[in-house]
């Protein structure tokens, strides 16, 4: 596989890669990613993830200021990344190494959940084997029960999808002052506009 250096920001660097061919993948979802993907080394000599994006998210009419990504309806298919080694989730509790679908979702909004993020805009890591269809809808409870399994207990494995910074270049990643790292990229709406996205793909919510 032919890596390119894309990016390298306080310590940590974005390499190129290609195809997404894990079996353990549906072909169909596979079919739904970008050709290339984003390998990320961050603060260990290690990579820390790689991930695909999907080569073209639907998009529903932005009718809420309250959130980040209001283009996307709740459990859309965003891409999938591959930990090949044990990481957290913006929770701090573990992720196996692996391959997850990312499904967009919004925190509830209720009492259980203020202040555990600036934003409500998450995405749920599902255990890829779990998750063969790109276009499949789900209602919030059962999204929460099938990103339950990543780490085999009652809740889900989120990561934050924070808002894009104002000057972002894709294809990079950067560390913010809470320690965490962020992966900046760009996602392709249907019918074809394009929307910066970020996502943090190492560090929790602060306590």
């Amino acid at each position: 596989m032919t890596l390119s250096l894309l990016c390298s920001a306080q310590n940590g660097k974005v390499e190129s890669v290609g195809p997404l061919t894990e079996s353990a993948v549906s072909e169909q979802v596979r079919q739904s990613l970008e050709p290339k993907g984003y390998r990320l080394t961050l603060d260990d000599p290690k990579p820390s993830c790689e991930v695909w994006l999907r080569k073209s998210v639907p998009a529903q009419a932005n009718k809420s200021t309250e959130l980040v990504y209001a283009q996307f309806a709740e459990s859309t298919l965003l891409g999938v990344i591959h930990f090949p080694q044990a990481a957290t989730d913006f929770r701090g509790h573990p992720i196996p190494a692996g391959f997850y679908t990312m499904r967009y979702e919004l925190l509830p909004d209720d009492g259980n959940h203020l202040g555990v993020a600036p934003n409500r805009d998450f995405v749920l890591l599902v255990p890829a084997q779990s998750d063969p269809d790109a276009n499949a809808t789900f209602k919030f409870q059962e999204l929460v029960n099938m990103s339950a399994k990543t780490a085999g207990t009652k809740h889900p494995s989120p990561l934050s999808l924070p808002p894009p910074a104002e000057k972002q270049v894709s294809g990079t990643v950067s560390r913010d002052d809470q320690d965490h790292w962020i992966f900046s990229a760009s996602l392709k709406l249907t019918p074809g506009d394009e929307l910066p996205f970020a996502l943090i793909v190492k560090g929790a919510a602060q306590q």
